[in-house]
């Protein structure tokens, strides 16, 4: 299990370090200057020259790397062109909003995607069954902004159920300020959620099937177990297993959804900062936000590859 673990941690550490790489080096290929946005009115050469020195942008573009990579061993993103403070601390302002989104819609994703999974399983070729097929293959074919748009406009701007943006009403205390932090999370949090769902719900419902056909299930009922304990006890624990690891790729996609989401409903979260941050040339916000977001999904992916090895020995060789 220990050289298992160090392997794990080893890809994973790799994979970031490659995530670094290609966020520099891509970012430096945006058009613009970074330089015409920090000054208000016209710039000379020389004030020009003073600003890229400054921030380091006038040596070669590998000495900056070089360096780049040293600051972040110490844990420094670097400073915001346009903001003139810590990306550390911009980030870390930003991302509880991004956490709440996406894990939020990931529990909700879970909770709900079992209980529908199990029991299409269970009337399998019926219509609940038949339904969750067509719901599931939709769920593919479903892009996270636009179903981001279509219910911001009709869910929250016709019909006035929901705020439209934002993510707390301001001057808000105790208990009103929890009501307004859910009342406005509930259309980014229904986007990814409609997203997802079917396509989890689906691949937990074929492996059921797969699982229910199994000998040892036919043995569970020949002991007289009911259809609901062989259901939920046996067939659940192994047709879950293959729907472990969509949860960790799902965790990325959550992730990438929550960007668009938090862009279209003006949700203060790292995906919001990434979009303003993209218009500013703002290297190091969008390095430190790509950075962050890259270590999330591969930490999430990790540990679910880590639970899966506790549940299924087997994969360790």
């Amino acid at each position: 299990m220990a050289r298992f673990v160090l392997n794990r941690a080893l890809k994973a550490v790799l994979t970031i370090w490659i995530a670094i790489t290609a966020t520099f080096f891509l970012l430096r290929l945006l058009p613009g200057d970074p330089t015409t946005l920090m000054v208000e009115g016209d710039m000379t050469p020389e004030m020009r020259a003073a600003l890229l020195k400054t921030y380091g942008l006038d040596r070669p573009l590998f000495e900056q790397y070089v360096a780049y990579l040293r600051e972040l061993l110490h844990g420094n993103f670097g400073i915001s062109f346009r903001q003139i403070q810590p990306v550390s601390d911009i980030l870390l302002d930003r991302l509880p909003w991004t956490l709440l989104l996406a894990g939020t819609a990931f529990v909700l994703t879970i909770a709900v995607g079992i209980p529908i999974g199990v029991f299409a399983a269970a009337h399998r070729d019926r219509w609940p069954d038949k339904v969750l097929q067509g719901f599931g293959i939709g769920g593919h074919a479903l892009f996270v902004p636009s179903v981001a748009m279509l219910l911001l406009v009709f869910v929250g701007a016709r019909l006035g159920w929901f705020p439209i943006g934002g993510a707390i009403d301001p001057d808000t205390r105790g208990a009103a300020a929890y009501l307004s932090l859910a009342h406005h999370l509930v259309l980014p949090v229904l986007s990814l959620v409609l997203v997802q769902l079917g396509p989890y719900a689906l691949t937990l419902r074929t492996n059921l099937v797969d699982v229910l056909g199994e000998d040892y299930i036919r043995a569970a009922r020949a002991r007289g177990l009911s259809g609901r304990r062989r259901l939920w006890k046996h067939a659940l624990r192994n047709g879950f297993l293959p729907a472990l690891t969509l949860m960790g790729l799902q965790l990325g996609t959550l992730v990438g959804g929550a960007v668009l989401t938090e862009t279209v409903f003006a949700y203060p979260g790292i995906g919001r900062l990434i979009f303003e941050a993209v218009g500013q040339r703002d290297y190091p916000v969008l390095q430190g936000a790509f950075i962050m977001l890259a270590i999330t999904v591969v930490v999430a992916n990790a540990l679910t590859d880590l639970l899966y090895a506790v549940l299924n020995p087997r994969i360790r060789l």
